[in-house]
This record gives structure tokens, C-alpha cells and sequence, in this order.
């Protein structure tokens, strides 16, 4: 029973990660999570942005003097939820649905942005490989047959030390994941004897935890039978559960780390050339659109219309470009996509994905530096594996390969909801000099495609709290350049100067919370509200 207690935990760590299914109302969920990050640490003793605070006390009566646009760079948005009914960009130089590219932009019937992870003729990259992996795939031919570093030429060094670490994470992780796999196909031989005994029993094809505890026998196998299954449901057994890992781990090992499998053939370009675009659709909802939707939910959703929740920025609309497949994104969609963002009028770009690897990084680096150049903030999730960010790479970068860095970028991890050691969520990577901020981000509720809500976690749902108190400053606030945003974001957070938390991934280990980040702090809707409004009256003096 240890070897299949041991394969149960490891199959619900994973299905705790599966992608969430939605409900059709927030009634079933936990009051004290829905819209949390609205509230206010001073007035409602929650540790959340103070949204509703700085609405009721500082924007009572006034009106916005502009539309703020969101680019959500992401895996695709429901913009049909009635919850973002108005709020979803529209480019009114394109004409929907008549193939004509009306503005002569480049895109074809981009009314509400543009998926980069299809073609013209409506397929999309739906599983892709992981970075790592396509980076061994491609530097395999040059490095595969190197017995030592003397043998590498100077030039090809860096590349060398990529390809070595790519093929130690691919090593790791394939064993990994065939551990799993051989794992869950012992669990089911094991289990297969007492589930067929007690199929037979209860004369059912599908037998539940009730069906197990109801049966009273004296058959000596049955009853062997009925205790092991009464173990195996009271240390949380679910048939869903293992199938979720089968499909977990079988997607992992035939496509994310299938060195043979590859997904860019749907598109067929050249993924090292950015100027090689003829590629994508109009398709902005796609197949996997749970995440950008929960997103954009937080940023945008319509304010007091007693449906479900309240998103942060009323006078905003959210710009949808897909680039997120199931599996790492591209470094050229990314780069194309900040670049639309900005030639069609975004003026913040969140982007709530990322990955340790990266190839074609240069290609990211310039079209940050074409946003950062023209007055675009970014905003970007710090990441959910617990790291420290000081340490470690990761892309998107505000650091460019030649050691420079955006000005206008802001990384944000993520918080609960009341102050204490577990303060930040205990995913979230954190980083003295890397990390600025952090925001909301464990058990937050937002939208869910098909009119439905979710609950979930992580700093991807940080990244977008932080966008749509941006969008809120910037929309009262229009004057202000994005450097002056981000400089009233960061000087305007709410500090803990004494807070011990658990570092992040670090059990037992405590750090001050001002540690953690470069600010020290969270962001405050009000307070920033309150910084801007002093600087637009000094400035007037």
C-alpha cells in the first residue's frame, strides 16, 4: 500500500495543476475570496490592492479622461463572456470577416487582435514542445558528438553551455515523466484484482466510495477487496484523478518532450526569422482560452452589474494576442506580438506566461525596446516555481542580452490574502533586485469561458491585478509617461517593514518580506491615486 499511497499523492499534486473547468456561478464558492483583491488592508483588513477604496474616497464623481488599452499577450480570451461585454478592443480600421486587410496593417480581419499561433486557414498550434527541447532538437547536429569543451570553438561556446543545459533538463525531466507514466501503469495492474472482485459484487461497471462502504459480507475476497478500495478513497483516490494524470504525463512525454513531435509544421515558417510573418489568424479565443479569460477578468470585467465579480479598471479595453500554446511559446510570437500591441495603440501589455530557456531571446529584446521606447508599460508574472529570480533567467526579460534594461517593465509576484509568515504565495518566485512588487495572486476568482467563473493561483493572475491598477491611474491620470506610472505604482506600495514570511519553496526558512522584492512592498490602488493626484496639483502650482 506505501508504493500506491506514494503514486496517489504524486497523481494529485498533478491534477491540482490541471486546468480548471468552471462554474456556471460564484454562489458555490467561498465569499471571502470573491473580488479580495478589490479590498483594502486599512478598511477591510484584507491584503488586497484597495481598488474599491480609492473608487469610493478618491474617484467618487469624477470621470475618466481616457480609454485605456490592455494588450493581453496570452493563450486566448472567451471576449464573448457577457462580463466583458464593451471591453474588448475593436480595431476599427478592419472590417470583420470580409478577408481584406482594411487598414493595411498586415493582418487580416484583426478586429480584436491576432493569433500568432495559427495559419490562414484557421489552424492553430494547440500542444507544443518545451523550450528545452526545441532548443536540443535544433543544437543536437553541432554539440551531440562534442566529447569536450576543448573541442568547442570560442564562438560556439555559449551555445555550447545551452545545449548542455538543455539536455540535462530534458534528461531530468523525460525520466521524470516515464517514472510517472510506469508509475500509474503499476498503480492499475495493482488495483485491477480487487476492482474486478468488487465490480462482480456490486454488479456495476463503475464503483464509487459510497458503493465500497455499503457492502457488509462474508466473503473473505470481498471483503479484502472492499478495505483495500476504503484505503485507497480515504488517501484521496478518484478515477478522475488518475486519468488526469495519464493525460498529464502522456501529453508531456508525446509532445512537450517528444523530441521528434513538431508542432510549427502547422505554420510552417521559419521560427529564427522575424520577418518571416505570414503566418496567423483572427482566431483570438481558440482552444485554450481559460487563462487569458481569467486574465482579462481581472483587469476589465464590468463593475457593479451584479453578475459575478468586479474587475479593477473601468475605462479599459482589453487587446487580445495569442501566443501561448499548451507548452512554451515562441520566442518570435512573443517579439511580434508586443510589436502589434504597440503599432495598434496598447498602452500597457500584460503578459502572464514564461519560461527558463530561450533561443532567440534578441528577438524578445527588440521589440521590448520598441515598446519600452514608446511609452508602453509592461507588465510581467514573475512565475510560479518558487525561485529566486536574482539567481536564474528567465524570458521575458526587462535585461537585455547586452546588458542593458527596459525602464518601463515591472515583474510582480503574488500574495494572499491576510498578512502573516505565509504572506506570499508559497509558488511564487521573489527576487531582491528582479521582483519590483507584488499583488493579489493565491485564490483569486475571475472569469472562465462559456459565461462561467473560476478560482485559481498564481503570479499570473498577480501580473494582471497590477495591469488593471495601471490602467486605472492612467485613465484618470493621462499626462503621466509610463516611467512616471510605473515610479507612482512603485513608490506608492503598501510596506511591511517587519513581516517574516516562509520564503517561497524554502520550508521553514524565513526572510523579511521587504527582502523579497525591490520595493518591499504591494501595490495600492488608492494610494497611487493618491501619489498621482499630488503630482498632478504640484505640477499645476
Amino acid at each position: 500500500m506505501k508504493q500506491i499511497t506514494i503514486i496517489l499523492l504524486v497523481a494529485l499534486s498533478i491534477t491540482a495543476t490541471a486546468q480548471p473547468r468552471g462554474i456556471s456561478s460564484i454562489d458555490s464558492l467561498d465569499k471571502a475570496y470573491v473580488n479580495w483583491y478589490n479590498l483594502s488592508p486599512v478598511i477591510d483588513k484584507i491584503e488586497g490592492a484597495a481598488v474599491e477604496q480609492a473608487y469610493a474616497e478618491l474617484l467618487n464623481g469624477r470621470i475618466p479622461a481616457k480609454k485605456i488599452v490592455v494588450a493581453v499577450i496570452d493563450g486566448g480570451v472567451d471576449i464573448h463572456h457577457p462580463e466583458l461585454e464593451g471591453k474588448i478592443w475593436i480595431n476599427s480600421g478592419e472590417i470583420a470577416g470580409n478577408g481584406v486587410d482594411d487598414d493595411n496593417n498586415g493582418f487580416t480581419d484583426d478586429v480584436h487582435g491576432w493569433n500568432f499561433i495559427g495559419n490562414a486557414k484557421g489552424e492553430n498550434v494547440v500542444m507544443e514542445n518545451m523550450e528545452y527541447v526545441r532548443i536540443l532538437r535544433e543544437l543536437t547536429p553541432r554539440f551531440g558528438n562534442i566529447a569536450s569543451r576543448n573541442d568547442v570553438k570560442p564562438e560556439d561556446m555559449r551555445h555550447y553551455d545551452l545545449y548542455l543545459r538543455c539536455k540535462a533538463e530534458y534528461d531530468k525531466e523525460y525520466k521524470k515523466y516515464t517514472s510517472y507514466r510506469n508509475g500509474v501503469e503499476q498503480f492499475e495492474q495493482r488495483i485491477k484484482g480487487p476492482e474486478t472482485v468488487l465490480k462482480a459484487y456490486l454488479k456495476k461497471d463503475v464503483i464509487t466510495g459510497e458503493d465500497v462502504k455499503a457492502i457488509k459480507t462474508k466473503d473473505e475476497l470481498v471483503k479484502q477487496s472492499r478495505d483495500f478500495f476504503l484505503k485507497l478513497f480515504k488517501s484521496g483516490f478518484s478515477y478522475n484523478g488518475i486519468a488526469s494524470i495519464k493525460k498529464n504525463t502522456n501529453e508531456y512525454l508525446d509532445y512537450r518532450l517528444n523530441l521528434d513531435y513538431d508542432a510549427r509544421l502547422v505554420i510552417a515558417d521559419n521560427p529564427s526569422d522575424i520577418n518571416d510573418t505570414n503566418y496567423g489568424n483572427s482566431d483570438v479565443k481558440g482552444e485554450r482560452s481559460y487563462h487569458g479569460t481569467l486574465v482579462s477578468g481581472i483587469i476589465a470585467a464590468t463593475r457593479y452589474n451584479n453578475m459575478g465579480i468586479n474587475g479593477i479598471a473601468g475605462n479599459v479595453e482589453i487587446m487580445v494576442l495569442r501566443v501561448v500554446p499548451d507548452g512554451d511559446e515562441r520566442d518570435k510570437d512573443v517579439a511580434l506580438a508586443i510589436k502589434y500591441a504597440v503599432d495598434n495603440g496598447a498602452n500597457i501589455i500584460n503578459m502572464s506566461f514564461g519560461k527558463y530557456f530561450s533561443m532567440y531571446s534578441h528577438l524578445m529584446d527588440d521589440a521590448i525596446r520598441y515598446a519600452d521606447e514608446r511609452n508602453v508599460l509592461l507588465v510581467k508574472s514573475a512565475g510560479n516555481e518558487a525561485d529566486n529570480l536574482d539567481l536564474i533567467d528567465c524570458y521575458p526579460s526587462k535585461t537585455y542580452n547586452d546588458g542593458g534594461s527596459a525602464k518601463n517593465w515591472l515583474t510582480i509576484g503574488s500574495t494572499q490574502n491576510k498578512k502573516g509568515k505565509k504572506f506570499c504565495g508559497s509558488f511564487t518566485n521573489y527576487g531582491k533586485t528582479t521582483v519590483d512588487l507584488y499583488a493579489p495572486g493565491v485564490n483569486i476568482v475571475s472569469l472562465y469561458p462559456e459565461n462561467k467563473y473560476d478560482m485559481a493561483n498564481g503570479t499570473s493572475f498577480s501580473g494582471p491585478v497590477v495591469s488593471g491598477v495601471a490602467a486605472l491611474v492612467w485613465s484618470y491620470f493621462p499626462e503621466l509617461t509610463a516611467s512616471e506610472l510605473k515610479e507612482i505604482l512603485m513608490n506608492s506600495v503598501n510596506k511591511y517593514p517587519k513581516l517574516k514570511v516562509y520564503v517561497p519553496g524554502r520550508k521553514k526558512e524565513k526572510s523579511k518580506f521587504s527582502e523579497l522584492s525591490v520595493t518591499g512592498g504591494t501595490i495600492s490602488a488608492y494610494e497611487a491615486i493618491k501619489l498621482a493626484s499630488a503630482r498632478n496639483q504640484s505640477q499645476q502650482l
